[in-house]
This record gives C-alpha cells, structure tokens and sequence, in this order.
C-alpha cells in the first residue's frame, strides 16, 4: 500500500518537474526566436519534448497534465484567446502522440511521433482559431503551419530520442 501510494507522489512529482521543465523551454524558445524571421505562429515548440516524455513515460493523464499547465501559463502571458489556441493545440497533439506510441509493433520513432504530434497541434490551434472567427479563413495558413509542424517536429523529436538514454536512465517509465 505504501509503495503504491510512493510511486503515485513520484509520478506527480515527475509530471510537476516536466511541466516546470516546458514551461522554462517554451521561455527559453521565444527569446531563442525573437529574432529570427519566422513566419507568424511558428514556433519551434520545444517545450513539447517534455510534454511527449511524459506521454511516452508517465502516460496519458500526465501529459495531458503538463499540456493544460502550458495553457495555463499562456493565459497568464499572453491572455484568453493565446491560452484557448494552446489548449486546443495541446490536446490534440498529446492525444495524437498517446495513440501513436500505442501502436503495436510501431515503426516511428520519437521524431516520427513529434512530427504528426506537432502537425496535429497546429491542426487543433487552426481549428479554434478558425472557430473564434466564425470564418474558415486561417485555413490558407495550413500548408505553412503543417510544413513548419513537420520541420520542428523532427527536430524536437530527435532532441528527445538524443536525450532519452539519459532520461531512462532514471526509471520513470511505466
């Protein structure tokens, strides 16, 4: 009974510093990007490394967590219409990542499953933005979100699967 309640506490504990952790990367991103001439709402959207280890290590509600803990310090920095398109996105790519690493025998890698996280993200965060305006206008923005998805995507995933060694070491997996 003890040890079961022992590693509830460190599996919170573990999602607490994860969301710590993408919420110091997402910070890190956007002073990283300030000058760069990236098109509008493109970020590299390394703050999801943390959020597809936790997928991949803590589960589903865990990520979901660390996703709702990212809107929520968007709605603190940004305000309502920024935080409900990261919600939006963020759901959507954790539910995108936990279905595909559930796949038996599953071909993608790490980055395999940031890329079609990432674009599903974007595909979430269009969707609401398009339903805040009442106009499927931010449609035309797709080919460059879903390029820049795929693009940033490997490259979050890679840095996940070059760190993974290191963090499984840890023995925080399910």
């Amino acid at each position: 009974m003890m040890n079961e309640k022992r590693k509830k506490l460190t599996k919170l504990a573990v999602a607490a510093m994860l969301a710590a952790a993408a919420l110091a990367m997402s910070f890190f991103e956007t002073t990283l990007t300030a000058g760069l001439p990236l098109p509008p709402g493109v970020k590299p959207g390394f703050s999801n490394i943390a959020v597809l280890f936790a997928c991949a290590s803590l589960g589903l509600p865990s990520a979901l967590s660390v996703a709702a803990v990212k809107a929520g310090f968007t709605l603190l920095t940004a305000g309502p219409t920024a935080s409900l398109l990261s919600l939006c996105g963020g759901l959507l790519s954790v539910l995108a990542m936990y279905f595909l690493l559930q796949i038996k025998h599953r071909r993608l890698s790490y980055a395999g499953v940031s890329a079609l996280s990432a674009v599903a993200h974007n595909l979430g965060q269009l969707a609401a933005a398009s339903a805040l305006v009442g106009s499927a206008l931010y449609l035309s923005w797709l080919p460059v979100l879903l390029l820049s998805g795929v693009g940033f995507g490997l490259l979050t995933g890679v840095i996940l699967n070059a760190v993974m060694p290191a963090l499984a070491k840890l023995k925080l997996f399910r």
